[in-house]
Formats: structure tokens, C-alpha cells, sequence
């Protein structure tokens, strides 16, 4: 039996990936701008947030995860990280023709490896059949109320 998403969820995967991806690509041309920081000089860190770079980046991230909880919400964990796996091309690309960073040929290939994993999950279900205890009543297992 097939198993099919609706469109409206390959948007969200969609946006998984392209949310996170661009967010890490501006957090990085924010911090190169920045310099380097560490947890010791926390008002550098807070510096870095009058960065537009890192202000959009975060954005980004915050919609990522918005997304990611949305996704989660109606697959498993097993299928949304091999589903967005493709962030690791798009992340390639962004560093290669964005930030200007140079890809052996080593880095294609592991991001090619990773990246392959999508079709071993594309033609299995997004969610496992399996018994919810808050489906029922919304409830965690175990609470009293």
C-alpha cells in the first residue's frame, strides 16, 4: 500500500528545508561579519544581535522550527529527518555560490551519501501505526485529573 502526502505537507517539508538552510547560511555570514565570540564575552554575542544577517537568520530559525513541530506533528521523527535530508544539497549549494566556501570533492560525496537516504523512507509511510495515548483523551499516560 502507498502511502501519499498531501501537498500541503510536502510544502512544510519544503519549508523545513529551505527555512533551515538559508537561517544556518545567514547565521554564518553574520557571525564571519561579527568575528569570533565565545560564552565568556557575552556582549559580543549580544552585539552580534544588531547584525540584520543574524536577525534574518534567526527568523529563519524560528520559522524552522515552527515548521518542524508541524511536521512532527503528522510524521515520525524516522521520516521528517530523511525527508529534509535534500537541506544538506541545498546547504552545499548556499555555502558554495552564497558564502563563497570551498567543497572538496570529499564534502560532495558525504552530502550525496547523506542526501540518498531519501529514497529509502519516500515510499514508506510518514507515520508508523501504532497506539497514541493522547490521542484518546489529551492526556499524558499516567496523569490524574
Amino acid at each position: 500500500m502507498k502511502h501519499r502526502l498531501a501537498p500541503s505537507q510536502y510544502a512544510v517539508l519544503l519549508a523545513v528545508v529551505l527555512t533551515a538552510s538559508f537561517g544556518d547560511a545567514l547565521l554564518s555570514r553574520g557571525m564571519a561579519q561579527v568575528g569570533p565570540a565565545d560564552l565568556h564575552h557575552l556582549t559580543l554575542l549580544l552585539h552580534a544581535l544588531t547584525n540584520p544577517n543574524i536577525v534574518v537568520g534567526i527568523f529563519l530559525l524560528i520559522g524552522f522550527f515552527a515548521c518542524y513541530m508541524t511536521a512532527l506533528s503528522w510524521a515520525d521523527l524516522t521520516f521528517v529527518m530523511p525527508a529534509t535530508a535534500f537541506g544538506n544539497v541545498v546547504i552545499a549549494l548556499i555555502s558554495r555560490f552564497m558564502l563563497h566556501e570551498h567543497l572538496s570533492l570529499s564534502r560532495w560525496f558525504g552530502i550525496l551519501l547523506l542526501t540518498s537516504a531519501v529514497g529509502f523512507v519516500a515510499n514508506s509511510p510518514a507515520r508508523t501505526d501504532r497506539d497514541n495515548p493522547l490521542q484518546d483523551t489529551g492526556k499524558a499516560p499516567g496523569v490524574a485529573i
